[in-house]
C-alpha cells in the first residue's frame, strides 16, 4: 500500500491529474511540461539519450529502440541509480554521431558553458537527429548554486542555430494567468517547506491547493499573454557539425 501511494505521489509530481491540484505545489508548471513533451515525444526515435535524466519521469512517453539516462557523477546520482551512465559534466562519454534523439528537460539553465555543452550535444547526435528541449523562462532560482541563466525564445533559437541545430517547433508553456498563481505557490513552497514529506503534503493541501484551484479557474477566464510564460519547449534538428 505504501509503495502504491509513493508511486502515485511521484506520478502526480510530474504528470499531475485532478489529484495533483491538491498535492503538487508546481501543478501548472509540471502539467504544462508533461503535456508538451508527450505531444512532441512521437517525433523522437531510434537511440535516445536523456541528458540530466533525474528519475526519468518521461521515459514511458518515448517509443524508441534504446533509452539511455545520463547524469552528472556525484553521490546523489550514484545512490538513486536511475541513470545508466554517469559523466563529468563536460565530455559526453559517447562516440560521434551515436544518437538519433536527444532529450534535455529543465537542464540547460544549469549549464555554465552553454556553447561548449551544445557542441558536445551536437557531436554525439547523428546528422538529422532530433533534440527535444525544455528550458524555464519565468522561474525562481533553484538547485542553488547551480542555476546560471534564463533564456528567452529568441535567445534559445539563436544559441541552438549557432551550434548546428535548426528549431522545427517552439512552444511557450503556461502563457496565461496561471503563471502568476504558479509563482505565488512557488513562493509559498519555498517559505514553508520542511524536511518532513507529510507536513509538506498538509501544507500543500491547505495553503497551495486553494491557489491552484483559483488559478485554474481564472486562467480559463482571462486572455493569454505570449510574452509572459513559464517554460520554453523546443524541437530542433541537427543540420550541421560544429
Amino acid at each position: 500500500m505504501i509503495n502504491k501511494l509513493r508511486k502515485l505521489y511521484i506520478k502526480e509530481q510530474f504528470n499531475p491529474s485532478f489529484i495533483g491540484l491538491f498535492i503538487n505545489p508546481f501543478y501548472f508548471a509540471r502539467k504544462g511540461l508533461y503535456k508538451n513533451i508527450s505531444e512532441l515525444a512521437e517525433n523522437l526515435h531510434g537511440k535516445l539519450v536523456d541528458i540530466g535524466c533525474g528519475i526519468k519521469p518521461y521515459i514511458n512517453l518515448f517509443k524508441v529502440d534504446e533509452y539511455i539516462g545520463l547524469e552528472i557523477d556525484n553521490a546523489k546520482n550514484r545512490n538513486h541509480k536511475h541513470a545508466d551512465v554517469l559523466y563529468d559534466g563536460k565530455v559526453i562519454p559517447f562516440k560521434n554521431n551515436t544518437f538519433d534523439s536527444i532529450l534535455l528537460t529543465q537542464v540547460f539553465e544549469h549549464v555554465f558553458n552553454p556553447n561548449e555543452f551544445l557542441k558536445e550535444v551536437n557531436r554525439v547526435t547523428k546528422m538529422g537527429g532530433l533534440l527535444l528541449m525544455t528550458v524555464p523562462f519565468v522561474w525562481d532560482e533553484h538547485e542553488q548554486p547551480y542555476d546560471y541563466a534564463r533564456y528567452s525564445s529568441f535567445g534559445l533559437k539563436h544559441i541552438l542555430n549557432e551550434n548546428g541545430f535548426e528549431v522545427i517547433e517552439h512552444r511557450k508553456s503556461n502563457d496565461g494567468l496561471e503563471v502568476i498563481f504558479q509563482l505565488l505557490n512557488t513562493y509559498i513552497y519555498k517559505k514553508t517547506a520542511t524536511d518532513n514529506v507529510y507536513i509538506n503534503l498538509l501544507l500543500t493541501l491547505f495553503l497551495m491547493a486553494p491557489v491552484n484551484i483559483v488559478g485554474l479557474i481564472l486562467s480559463k477566464l482571462f486572455p493569454r499573454n505570449e510574452d509572459l510564460y513559464l517554460d520554453n519547449i523546443l524541437l530542433a534538428r541537427k543540420v550541421k557539425d560544429v
